[in-house]
Order: structure tokens, then C-alpha cells, then sequence
């Protein structure tokens, strides 16, 4: 079988109604955008369908999708596009919204020429520590950054295809728009995003922090917002990127060591240099 559909401009679907998936479901149909979409559980789907979803991600109706965006895991994600890539209009573009790219995007390009639409790897860097539709919000992407990952090619005819992406999404709000490989978007995310999480989940494990109460404020609260996560899929993440999330690791237990040997010799000369070299570096990193 093959795509029947005609394309519907602007139709959007959605593959996963969780809480990214959710947020785009309510942020383009709150934009007027007609929005199908497909979800393992049925009851999250039948919630949506009364308030979200003007209807069903299956069958024919995949080829009437001007833009499909894959926000289950990635392994999944690929699954699913694998699936039912037959269905897929070549008119359309597919895009995902995970947050590893040189896997998945190499496999999703790979489908996509075999089947004639356009794949374009996607990223937008907004979230919460929590999951699932009871949470997805119709303005959580607003003025957040969007990264995209565009196929091998021709620099206009790519030029085009972003922003034809960026169009379908505006009603999104996305704040800008980066383009970078996905090399260069999975060594970026190890630090900005992958580690984090894993110093919050570290952090957290202290015996202290069980008996912070009246003893914390702001500190405590940014450094452990995202210890909170989904455990499976940010597993499946770190994995992904294993060689740049353990290069990130690295990196930071070496830091810290020069701290403890610092505070351990009552060296105060050798503390004060260090903080004032982190000073400096996120001076730096903010300009």
C-alpha cells in the first residue's frame, strides 16, 4: 500500500500525545491548525479528541498530514515512521522532537528517501519536570529555541524546507531557530541538557537532602527541578549520546575535584582563583 491521501494544507499530525507531543497538539490547534494524531493509549487519545484532536493519525489519513512530528522516544519514533512511512505523502515533511539526533536522524533520512517525502530532525529546548497530556501546555514553546538538523543537500533547496518547517509551526511561537548537524546539535545537548539532569539526580541522593527543609532556598530548587524526570526515556537519551554525555561527565568530575582538593587544603588562594575562573566562564557563556 501506498500514500493515497491527498494532502490537506496545514493539516498536522502528531505521533504521541505526551507532554511535548500534547504541547504541540494544543499549541497548533489553538492557532487554528487542524491537528490529527496517534497515541499508544487510547484513553490519552480519546481525551484529547474531546478538546485538541480534530481526529485520527491512521491509515489514509497519514497521507493527508502536510507535517508529521514524531514525539515519542526516538527508538519508537523510528518504529513508527518505518511503519507507516508507506502512507506518507511526498508532499509532506516529517520531523521529530527528540532530544538525541545522529541515530535517529541518519534512520529517518534513510525512510524518507526511500519513500520520496522530506525528513528534517528537530529539537525545541522547552520543557518541565514533568510528563504526560495533564501536563502538555499550548504556549510551552513560546519564545523557547527550536534547533533543527536539515538533510545533506542543496543549501537553498534546505533554506526552503526550514522554512517551510518553521511556517507550519508558527503557531507554536517558537523564539528562534537554530540549524546545526546532528553531530553538532548531540555534543551540544550532552552538556546543556543530559548532564544537567544527571548532576540534579546525583545531587538529590545526599542523606542531607532529606532534612533540607528550613535550611534551603533558590539554590536548591534550581539544582534540582530536573532531577524529577522520566526515568525510561532519558535513559534511552544518555545512552544515545553516550560518548559525549561520559566526555561531559569527565569534564565535570575533574572540575570538581579541583574544588575538593582546594577546599580539603584549606587552600583559599587556589578556591578563590577557581570561582573566579567559573565567574568568568559564565560571563562568557551568557554574552
Amino acid at each position: 500500500m501506498t500514500a493515497t491521501g491527498t494532502v490537506v494544507p496545514g493539516r498536522v499530525g502528531v505521533v504521541g500525545l505526551g507532554l511535548i507531543g500534547g504541547s504541540f497538539a494544543r499549541a497548533l490547534h489553538r492557532g487554528g491548525t487542524e491537528v490529527l494524531a496517534w497515541n499508544r493509549t487510547r484513553s490519552i487519545y480519546e481525551l484529547a479528541r474531546v478538546e485538541t484532536v480534530d481526529g485520527e493519525l491512521e491509515g489514509d489519513a497519514v497521507g493527508t498530514c502536510e507535517l508529521i512530528v514524531l514525539t515519542t522516544y526516538p527508538a519508537h519514533s523510528v518504529a513508527w515512521l518505518e511503519e507507516h512511512a508507506h502512507l506518507v505523502s511526498p508532499d509532506a515533511v516529517v520531523i521529530d522532537a527528540c532530544g538525541v539526533k545522529r541515530g535517529l536522524c541518519g534512520r529517518c533520512r534513510a525512510v524518507a528517501a526511500e519513500h520520496g517525502f522530506a525528513f528534517v530532525g528537530a529539537h525545541p529546548m522547552a520543557g518541565t519536570q514533568y510528563s504526560g497530556f495533564a501536563h502538555a501546555r499550548a504556549d510551552l514553546f513560546e519564545g523557547a529555541p527550536l534547533v533543527l538538523c536539515p538533510p545533506p543537500g542543496d543549501p537553498v533547496d534546505n533554506l526552503a524546507l526550514l522554512d517551510r518547517v518553521a511556517g507550519l509551526l508558527a503557531p507554536c511561537g517558537f523564539g528562534s531557530v537554530t540549524v546545526a548537524t546532528p553531530e553538532e546539535h548531540d555534543e551540544e545537548i550532552a552538556h546543556t541538557s543530559q548532564l544537567a539532569h544527571v548532576v540534579s539526580s546525583a545531587y538529590v541522593k545526599s542523606p542531607r537532602a532529606a532534612r533540607r527543609k528550613g535550611f534551603s532556598a533558590g539554590s536548591w530548587r534550581d539544582l534540582t527541578r530536573v532531577a524529577s524526570l522520566n526515568a525510561p526515556m532519558w535513559s534511552e537519551l544518555f545512552l544515545a549520546n553516550a560518548d559525549n554525555l561520559v566526555d561531559e561527565i569527565d569534564l565535570l568530575v575533574a572540575h570538581l575535584t579541583e574544588y575538593r582538593d582546594a577546599v580539603a587544603a584549606g587552600d583559599r588562594e587556589a578556591l578563590e582563583a577557581l570561582l573566579e575562573e567559573g565567574n568568568r566562564a559564565k560571563e562568557e557563556a551568557d554574552r
